[in-house]
């Protein structure tokens, strides 16, 4: 099984608001950046849509080291929240629908056919990989209001 790296994040101008998502996968000596955003969004949904779309990429299954500064991503499969919410119906105890459900089922689909390590980084720090997905996502969430500005 092939070991890949991959750095995730997630940004927002507004919450709601435009965001972007940014992510870096590695294989060896082979990196890859991509980013993307949406028009009204939220920053969990961005953080959520970063890993999603790194996991997508992969061809085959693979070993991952997944590295993200949301709490709320990484904390959702570390104290295995995600597995409850799946085996409630994606509903919370007295709280109503898990928001971003269709976000956590593509994940939940991508950690069932990838052997997933979740680690949480410090955003905004040393990282520079944490701080390049940074970079990413700040760039499409730019990119979105300026274009929704444009006449």
């Amino acid at each position: 099984m092939k070991s890949v790296t991959i750095y995730t994040d997630g940004a927002c101008s507004g919450n709601p608001g435009p965001g972007g998502w940014g992510a870096i996968l590695s294989y060896g000596d082979i990196r890859k950046e991509i980013s993307g955003g949406e028009d009204m969004t939220t920053n969990n949904r961005m953080e959520l849509m970063g890993a999603i779309a790194a996991l997508e990429m992969l061809k085959e299954p693979c070993h991952v080291e997944l590295y993200s500064d949301s709490k709320y991503l990484v904390d959702a499969f570390l104290q295995h929240w995600v597995f409850g919410w799946e085996k409630a119906g994606w509903k919370r105890k007295g709280k109503g629908a898990v928001p971003n459900s269709e976000l956590w089922i593509r994940l939940l689909v991508q950690s069932r056919r990838h052997d997933i390590n979740f680690n949480w980084v410090k955003g905004h720090a040393e990282n520079e990989f944490n701080n390049r997905c940074d970079e990413l996502a700040v760039s499409e969430w730019k990119r979105i209001k300026s274009q929704s500005e444009k006449p």
